[in-house]
């Protein structure tokens, strides 16, 4: 049976309340949290200048600067100041919200007396599959996957004190800190040829290697093939085991506790979230500044900065988040800054759709399916496109939830989940509201 056929199947009968008041039911626009909303917002098009630089150069400069492109003036100044205030910093965020969203949409199930098992695993399981999709037939830097797998976990904790989930949170962190810091150790008892074939593989590729890469992307959507399905099960079995699900599980506990704690609601005192941003400049992003002096100072060597030059940024990284969050928290309720954190809003609240858009911009840009532009445009201009991709849903988004109720992803996901068919135009009563 298709799922269309099941949504038809469920479809609820209006007109039987016994039918309506046993299955559970989506959260109403008016019990949003506009804040979270903001904030997701905002972490979505803060994730996109280092995205970009995935969709645009070769894999390893990533990573690792110095592996491709050019690097002074104004382009070393656009690297700097992503890798500063966004590298790691945006996926955090998101990473947390996805927790607290979790814990938001079972509680709300569960104070109504619902069990909220079976829903939650539902939603996580079609999460995955529409992450594959996307990994493998459009790009490979998907995470959709990742927050699926580590979703199914995150549900068996959501109950724990905010105490308990930060401490979680912290030793779960650590593990990807601490695998990265093991295989360096290790490293010290490879081989030349093993210390080389590893160099080229994540960090330096060669001239050869570079060109392979820039052909495939350039070329048609099966030569694309190539290089995306490797990527994307190395990213999804290797890379996830050892770092991306300690990471993500850990980040989305934080994310439970703070939204317990009330951080995310814009309703805790001023001076919490002056003293997260406090946090951030005058310890995160410090750190961050020395663990980059120190990469160049060591030539961006490959078994330091690989493996323990990219500490300073891990751990730091949490800090600059929270202060994104705490001016992110006191915009929100700012209303001198009502037509920006609107528009921030809405793009968060089609968060899904947006960044699936991401990916359709991009690989059209740059893939050989499209204009072929992979490999090109300097780091600049990729910021400048950062900034046209900002604009376009800063304004679309909310054009698009003046007269529809979701994002056309999040309504699919929504049908798919509630196993019912969920209305996504506005009544003309509600155009009348907006």
């Amino acid at each position: 049976m298709s799922s269309i056929s099941v949504l038809r199947e469920l479809r609820p009968n209006r007109t039987n309340p016994r039918q309506i008041s046993t299955m559970p039911q989506p959260v109403a626009e008016k019990e949003r949290m506009v804040s979270i909303d903001v904030l997701r917002g905002f972490a979505l098009l803060g994730i996109l200048p280092m995205n970009i630089q995935y969709f645009s150069m070769i894999g390893a400069a990533y990573g690792n600067p110095t592996a491709y492109g050019d690097l002074h003036g104004a382009n070393y100044w656009v690297w700097l100041l992503c890798h500063v205030l966004a590298d790691q910093k945006f996926m955090t965020i998101f990473s947390m919200l996805f927790g607290a969203g979790i814990l938001l949409m079972t509680s709300r199930i569960e104070a109504s007396g619902k069990p909220s098992a079976a829903l939650h695993y539902r939603r996580m399981g079609w999460l995955i599959l529409f992450g594959l999709a996307h990994a493998y037939l459009m790009w490979s830097g998907d995470i959709l996957v990742a927050y699926g797998m580590c979703g199914l976990v995150v549900y068996l904790f959501r109950k724990l004190r905010p105490r308990t989930l930060l401490v979680l949170a912290l030793l779960t962190i650590a593990v990807a800190s601490g695998s990265l810091a093991s295989y360096g150790a290790w490293s010290r008892h490879w081989s030349r040829a093993e210390v080389q074939i590893a160099r080229e593989q994540l960090w330096m590729p060669t001239p050869a290697q570079v060109a392979n890469e820039i052909a495939a992307d350039r070329g048609t959507w099966t030569a694309e093939m190539q290089f995306r399905v490797p990527d994307s099960v190395q990213m999804e079995t290797i890379f996830f085991v050892a770092f991306t699900f300690w990471r993500v599980t850990g980040l989305m506990l934080a994310g439970m506790a703070l939204f317990k704690l009330g951080v995310f609601s814009a309703k805790q005192p001023a001076s919490l979230y002056w003293t997260m941003i406090a946090i951030a400049v005058c310890y995160g992003i410090p750190i961050t500044l020395y663990g980059t002096h120190r990469d160049f100072a060591a030539g961006w060597d490959f078994r330091y900065s690989f493996f323990y030059g990219a500490q300073f940024n891990y751990w730091a990284s949490l800090l600059v988040s929270l202060g994104w969050v705490g001016a992110i928290m006191l915009a929100s309720r700012a209303a001198a800054l009502l037509p920006l954190t609107r528009p921030l809003a809405a793009v968060g609240r089609m968060a899904f759709t947006n960044y699936i858009m991401h990916t359709i911009i991009c690989t059209t840009l740059f893939y050989g399916h499209g204009f072929g532009l992979f490999g090109k445009v300097e780091r600049v201009w990729q910021f400048a496109i950062v900034v046209a991709i900002w604009l376009l849903q800063l304004i679309v988004s909310p054009i698009w939830l003046k007269h529809f109720l979701f994002g056309p992803l999040e309504w699919l996901w929504r049908c798919l989940t509630y196993l019912q068919w969920e209305p996504l135009r506005r009544s003309p009563a509600m155009l009348g509201e907006t």
